[in-house]
C-alpha cells in the first residue's frame, strides 16, 4: 500500500520467521481481475487489493497448496472490515478456496493458529511504521529541491536497508540512534529551496498512499513543479485507537486503555519528534489530540466511519502549517469520506479563505485524464496564489511612498478615479 512502509513490513515479518512475498504493484490486469470477482458497487480499494491477490495467485508463481494470503482488517465502520470476506469469496469463485486467508488486525476479530502478533512483533510494527513515516516525510520534503538529481533517493535506499537490518535484533536504544542519524544524514543533502507550491494529500488510506491506486499523484505533483506533503500513516492508526465515546454499549474502561496505547506509541515517536524539532528543514509531528481539537471546530469526533473526523483534521492541520493547497483523494464509492472530505470543503473555506482544495475521485471506471486535469488546475491556482503573495509582499517603491504623502485621501468602494 505504501512504498515507504510495506517494504519494511516485509522485512519485519521475515525477521520473525515468516516467508513473505510483498505484492508491490497493481497492474491493469490485476484491476480487471478485481472487477471480475468483486462487484463494482464495492469501493475501489476492495477491487484493487483483491484483484492484486487473485491475479498474483493465478500467475503460476506460487504453490497454491503451500501458500496463504494476509490482509489487514480495520474493524471499524468501514467496508475495509469486509475485505476479508470478499477475498475468501473471490478465491472460492476462482477455484482457489483452499488457500487460507489471514486477517492482520489488532482487535481480535480473527485468530489463526499459524500466525500471531507477539509483543516483540508489535514493538517492531510500531518502530517500522515510524521508520517509514520519517523516510516518507524527509524524501518528499527534499526531493523537489535537491541540487544533485537522485541524491535523496540514494539516501532513502541507504537508510531503508539500515532500518531492515535493525529489525533482526531490534532494540529501542538502537532504534533511537538510527532515527537521530537518519534525520542528520538527510539534513546534510545539498538542496536549494525555491518557492514551489506545497500540495497536501489526504483521503482514503489506500488510495492516498498507493501510487498505482492514485495514478502516481506524488510523481505528477513533482513533475508539475510542486512539493507533495503526505501526512504520517501512524496518525491513521492513532485515529483508530482514539475514541472518547462510551456509548453503544462500550465499556468506560476502554477510554483509559486507549489513551494508554496512544502514550505507548508516542513513546516510539518521541525520538523522531526530537530529531525533527532540532532540524532546520523538517516540521515536527502532531499528536492525535491536537488533530481532534482542530476537527471539533467543524464536526463531532464521533464521526468514525472510514477516515471520519480524522480526514477533516488532517486538512485543517495542513492549512495551519501554511500548506493551503490540498488534494482530497478518495474512492468514488467511499461514502463516509465523501461526507468528511468533500462535504467539509465549504466549512473549511469559511474558516480558511486562503484554502485551495480540490476533491479527486478514483475508481476503476474513472478517467485518468479527469484526475490529472483537476490536479493540474489546482496546482495552476497554487502558482497564481504564490505570484499574488510575492507581488503584495514587495516593499514599496519611493514613488509609491511619495504618492501616498501627496494624496492622503482614503477612497471608498464607489469612488471613481480618472486617469
Amino acid at each position: 500500500m505504501s512504498p515507504f512502509h510495506f517494504e519494511l513490513y516485509e522485512a519485519l515479518l521475515s525477521s520473525e520467521g515468516y516467508r513473505v512475498k510483498l505484492l508491490e504493484t497493481v497492474s491493469s490486469d490485476a484491476i480487471d481481475t478485481g472487477l471480475q470477482f468483486v462487484n463494482n458497487d464495492a469501493c475501489y480499494p476492495a477491487i484493487v487489493t483483491i484483484g492484486q491477490m487473485v491475479h498474483a495467485l493465478q500467475s503460476g508463481d506460487f504453490d497454491l497448496n503451500k501458500t496463504a494470503v494476509i490482509m489487514s482488517q480495520t474493524g471499524g465502520a468501514c467496508r475495509a472490515t469486509n475485505y476479508i470476506a470478499l477475498l475468501r469469496r473471490a478465491l472460492k469463485d476462482a477455484g482457489m478456496g483452499q488457500i487460507p486467508v489471514i486477517s492482520l488486525n489488532a482487535i481480535g476479530l480473527e485468530k489463526h493458529p499459524g500466525f500471531e502478533l507477539s509483543y516483540q512483533m508489535i514493538k517492531k510494527l510500531i518502530a517500522t511504521t515510524v521508520y517509514g513515516d520519517a523516510l516518507m516525510r524527509m524524501v518528499y520534503r527534499l526531493r523537489p529541491h535537491e541540487v544533485v538529481k537522485g541524491s535523496v533517493n540514494t539516501c532513502h535506499k541507504k537508510w531503508i536497508e539500515i532500518c531492515k537490518q535493525s529489525l533482526i535484533d531490534f532494540s529501542y536504544n538502537k532504534y533511537k540512534k538510527i532515527i537521530a542519524q537518519m534525520v542528520q544524514d538527510f539534513e546534510q543533502i545539498p538542496v536549494h529551496f525555491t518557492n514551489k507550491p506545497r500540495i497536501g494529500i489526504v483521503g482514503e488510506i489506500l488510495v492516498k498512499f498507493h501510487p498505482d491506486a492514485n495514478n502516481k499523484i506524488v510523481d505528477l505533483i513533482e513533475a508539475e513543479g510542486g512539493e507533495a506533503v503526505m501526512p504520517d500513516i501512524m496518525d491513521f492508526f492513532l485515529y483508530c485507537i482514539y475514541d472518547e465515546s462510551v456509548n453503544l454499549g462500550k465499556s468506560k474502561l476502554g477510554v483509559p486503555i486507549r489513551h494508554g496505547l496512544i502514550q505507548y506509541i508516542e513513546h516510539y515517536r518521541k525520538p523522531l519528534k526530537t530529531a525533527l524539532k532540532n532540524s532546520k528543514r523538517f516540521s515536527s509531528l502532531h499528536t492525535i489530540y491536537s488533530l481532534a481539537e482542530h476537527a471539533k471546530a467543524l464536526l463531532s469526533t464521533n464521526n468514525q466511519a472510514g477516515e471520519g473526523w480524522f480526514l477533516t483534521a488532517e486538512m485543517m492541520e495542513l492549512i495551519e502549517e501554511g500548506i493551503n493547497n490540498i488534494a482530497c483523494i478518495q474512492p468514488f464509492a467511499c461514502l463516509p469520506n465523501h461526507v468528511t472530505g468533500r462535504g467539509m470543503m465549504k466549512g473549511l473555506k469559511a474558516l480558511y479563505p486562503q484554502a485551495n482544495i480540490t476533491a479527486i475521485d478514483y475508481d476503476a471506471s474513472e478517467s485518468a485524464v479527469n484526475q490529472v486535469n483537476r490536479l493540474k488546475l489546482m496546482i495552476t491556482t497554487a502558482f497564481k496564489n504564490i505570484e499574488k503573495t510575492t507581488a503584495t509582499s514587495q516593499p514599496e517603491t519611493i514613488y509609491e511612498k511619495r504618492n501616498k504623502l501627496q494624496n492622503p485621501i482614503e477612497l471608498g468602494e464607489k469612488d471613481e478615479v480618472l486617469v
